[in-house]
């Protein structure tokens, strides 16, 4: 239904599948909501086909549109990430009045949306990132949402984001995170994660189906049953749907039908180069952008293949089907513990950098529900932070120290049975290294210094005693203290 004498709360940019299913979440949550895009035939078709959905009010101009919206206007843009939206936000500050509300639902690099902040704020209305996750289906019928912005921006915004948040235990799927870029910067990381849990979910299956010699349906069999303990997560849920989907015109397994090369958006990649630029060590999530590279290098992959590289000598599998299964289960939830924990750790460099001020208890509750790493033991590191806010590492809480002296183990024959089987596994392995790492008493990073001021007069720091010290290593080697 459609009232153009009615003033709407909120209005929609850009009614593409994202900005139209969170408008109808919008009306179906009672709200009376504008609709806008630049083709006006996206708003017609939205009108007809959900407008009994609730109350819309279409315009075809961004004057209109912002002529239907009650004060403080607030519009929600979704629309492609880049020039796009600066034209969209250019052209809603221009029509606006002071105080109104811009915000940007789509995957903006937080970078930006600190200057488009900046840039709003100058014209005399509020600028709102607002992360947004959990897909064309989150969208509709609830997401995890994490805006930034002002907090005053926040107190006109919340009631009306909570009311189509994705809810867990009576609470809403959204709180403010931080200033300016905080909400943007949050999603990204959080997008990061999601691309750790997903490659090493891909290892685990590509272990059981070339490793335990199983076949897709037996696999989704697996992961059902993993998806009631402790891996429990909605990526574990659509992992054993995708396993066991025969493809309709074959009726081979879809996984063996679908081309293995995966793509990206540039979520993750961001990740990880802010991870490089904060000196963050997030092995895992790097390890997953690096391998959807290499999945995507086909011409090479295949020059590889027809060159055919020596494998060396390969070991079939030597331990009871069963026990590998279970081995395979507890190195996913240790990597996947990595991950989060990695994750987090970005989080914290970031909000210290930039002064946000950033909750992990605020994100471990958003993230139960709505978003795409949604996951049983969200409640567990929401209590990790409870306990203590300040954790050097979310693996150090106590109860996730306890968790991985059980996953340890299987964690490591995993990795040593991926190597012999002469199957990458990235994630799984170099999260194991940087746990390694991390309780390694001494690494070669003494060595490495040892050359740095071999080469440049680096200069090092001893065990013994403090200061700064440098060898004269073109000369007679004598030991310089330089500070």
């Amino acid at each position: 239904m459609t009232d153009k004498n009615e003033l709407a709360q909120i209005g929609v940019v850009g009614l593409a599948v994202m900005g139209s299913n969170l408008a109808r979440n919008f009306a179906r949550n009672g709200n009376t909501v504008a609709v806008y895009n630049r083709s006006p035939e996206k708003t017609h078709a939205l009108i007809e086909a959900h407008g009994e959905e609730g109350n819309f009010v279409p315009s075809e101009t961004i004057e209109d549109f912002v002529a239907s919206l009650e004060r403080p206007r607030k519009a929600i843009i979704m629309v492609k990430a880049g020039k796009a939206t600066d034209a969209v936000i250019d052209q809603l500050a221009e029509a606006m009045d002071d105080g109104d509300i811009i915000i940007d639902g789509g995957n903006a690099l937080f970078t930006d949306t600190i200057r488009r902040e900046k840039d709003v704020a100058a014209r005399g209305k509020h600028f709102v990132g607002a992360g947004i996750s959990g897909g064309e289906e989150g969208a509709l019928n609830g997401p995890a949402i994490m805006p930034g912005g002002p907090k005053e921006s926040w107190e006109t915004l919340g009631p009306i984001l909570e009311s189509i948040a994705a809810n867990v235990d009576g609470t809403p799927c959204v709180t403010h995170i931080g200033a300016d870029g905080a909400g943007h910067f949050v999603k990204m990381v959080h997008n990061g994660i999601e691309y750790a849990d997903m490659q090493v979910i891909g290892e685990a299956y590509q272990l059981l189906r070339y490793g335990a010699g199983m076949e897709p349906a037996e696999i989704a069999e697996v992961f059902r049953e993993w998806n009631s303990g402790d891996l429990d997560s909605y990526l574990i849920e659509i992992t054993a749907e995708v396993l066991a989907q025969k493809d309709p015109e074959t009726g081979a397994p879809l996984v063996d039908v679908i081309v293995d090369a995966a793509g990206q958006k540039g979520t993750g990649r961001w990740t990880a180069i802010n991870g490089l630029e904060l000196g963050v060590p997030i092995t895992g999530i790097a390890e997953s952008v690096f391998a959807r590279a290499l999945s995507s290098s086909t011409a090479q992959r295949s020059a590889a293949q027809e060159g055919q590289l020596p494998a060396g000598t390969i070991k079939a599998l030597d331990v009871d089907k069963a026990e590998f299964i279970e081995d395979v289960r507890r190195a996913l939830y240790a990597a996947k513990l990595i991950a989060y924990s990695q994750g987090f750790d970005e989080i914290k460099a970031g909000s210290d950098e930039f002064g946000w001020d950033v909750d992990p208890r605020d994100l471990a509750t958003i993230w139960r529900g709505g978003c795409i790493i949604r996951a049983k033991f969200l409640d567990r590191i929401r209590a990790a932070y409870d306990n203590n806010a300040d954790l050097p590492a979310l693996i150090l809480d106590p109860y996730f120290k306890g968790e991985l002296e059980d996953l340890i183990d299987p964690w490591r024959r995993v990795v040593v049975a991926a190597t012999q089987l002469g199957l990458p596994a990235p994630v799984f392995a170099s999260s194991l290294s940087y746990y390694d790492s991390l309780r390694a008493e001494r690494l070669p990073a003494a060595l490495i210094q040892g050359q740095r001021d071999f080469f440049g007069a680096h200069t090092f720091k001893r065990t013994d005693k403090p200061g700064t010290f440098h060898i004269e290593w073109s000369g007679d080697r004598s030991l310089t203290q330089t500070d």
